[in-house]
Parts: structure tokens; C-alpha cells; sequence
């Protein structure tokens, strides 16, 4: 890993919330690496990122490739893809932070809490990819259109959970790179929070016409 700061590779990063991601931790100053399913769809992907002015250029590669690159790896894929894409990248990131960002959203009711039968997509992305890799959850409550506005940041939190304290600490410091503000909220197991409130902002957002809705803890902490 990088003395300094760790390479991110994003896998499904030319989606929206993946592209948004990189493109906060590129113009921080982080080297980020595009993974899609196909090299030539990542690459377009980065292509358009690059012609934003950002710090350090974005390299686009398949999955598998980007999975390798990175010291960090973070899953911002469907929830249908969820399971394939753990399957394509487990030998690869064995001994790696491995950010889960997916929410198990099922079309069409996706304003309804609908929580997989392992609990939650993190816990199963741990059960499956085994102790040695360190995954951690986060991002699931972030608006994909806020992340590329660079008008402000996103007016929100980013509860972060995973079973290794290390891993967590990273990962808010690289919440933090993207312009908000983590916490630390326990173990993989309490990733089951993040997601279902992803389907309440949802609803939130439809009832509310709101454009990409957020939450906040409340409270100032104690040093």
C-alpha cells in the first residue's frame, strides 16, 4: 500500500454512484481505478471523468484487473450483481479493505425495506469472501447526483461498519476525502441499518420531492 494515501479501485465504477466516488477521491489527490465488466466500458468511463480537471488522472480496467490494482477495493454494483461480482474478485482481494457500498434494492418496490435472507448484502459479502479480507460498509445513503455537483458537498453522514477497527478508521478518513462525515457505527453486522434506510430516503425523496435526501448524527462528540 501507498505510505501516503491507498489506490482505490471502484468495481462498477462507471455507474453513477461509482463514478461520483471516483471522481471525489481523484480531485483529493487519490489514485483511483475504474472496474467495470468490460475494460472498454471502464476506460470510457475514466475517459469522461479525466476531462474534468481532476488531480490525478482515472484509469479504467475490467473488475478482475482493478480488483488487483488497488490497495482498496469498494463494490458499488447492483444488487442482481452482487453475488457474481464477489464470486470474480474473491482470490483477488484476500488480505484487502474491501468497501461494500451495494443496498439489496428489489425492483420495482425499491421504497420498501426488502433485507436478503443472509441479513444484509455486507454481512454476506463478508460471510463469503471470508476473515482475511476486511470488509467494511459505507455510502449507502449517498445521493450518486450529489457526489458530482461541485457546487458543494453532500449534505449528509456515512455510517461506516466492519468487524476490523483499522479498516473503519481508513474508511473514514476516505469518507471524509469525499466530503462528509463518517462514523464509526460497529460491526458488519450493524450494516443492516445503513441499507434498509436506503429504501426510507426513497420514500423520502417521492413523497417529499426531494432531490437526493440524507441524514445527520446529531450531537457533538466528546474527545
Amino acid at each position: 500500500m501507498n505510505a501516503s494515501k491507498p489506490i482505490i479501485a471502484i468495481l462498477g465504477g462507471s455507474g453513477d454512484l461509482g463514478g461520483g466516488l471516483a471522481w471525489r477521491w481523484a480531485r483529493a489527490g487519490y489514485d483511483v481505478v475504474i472496474g467495470s465488466r468490460t475494460q472498454e466500458k471502464a476506460e470510457q468511463a475514466a475517459a469522461e471523468l479525466n476531462n474534468e480537471g481532476l488531480t490525478k488522472p482515472v484509469l479504467g480496467m475490467s473488475n478482475e484487473a482493478a480488483a488487483k490494482a488497488g490497495d482498496v477495493v469498494v463494490m458499488t454494483v447492483p444488487f442482481a450483481n452482487h453475488q457474481g461480482t464477489l464470486e470474480s474478485v474473491k482470490d483477488i482481494v484476500q488480505g484487502k479493505v474491501f468497501i461494500d457500498v451495494t443496498v439489496p434494492l428489489v425492483p420495482p418496490k425499491v421504497g420498501t425495506v426488502q433485507l436478503p435472507e443472509g441479513g444484509s448484502a455486507c454481512v454476506m459479502a463478508q460471510d463469503f469472501l471470508g476473515d482475511e479480507v476486511k470488509v467494511v460498509s459505507a455510502f449507502q445513503n449517498v445521493a450518486a447526483a450529489h457526489l458530482t455537483d461541485a457546487s458543494h458537498d453532500p449534505d449528509c453522514d456515512v455510517l461506516v461498519c466492519g468487524n476490523d477497527k483499522e479498516a473503519c478508521a481508513l474508511v473514514v478518513e476516505l469518507v471524509e476525502a469525499a466530503g462528509m462525515r463518517g462514523w464509526h457505527a460497529g460491526p458488519i453486522a450493524n450494516s443492516v441499518v445503513a441499507e434498509a434506510m436506503t429504501s426510507v430516503l426513497i420514500t423520502l425523496n417521492r413523497r417529499y420531492k426531494i432531490p437526493g435526501s440524507g441524514f445527520r448524527i446529531t450531537g457533538t462528540p466528546k474527545v
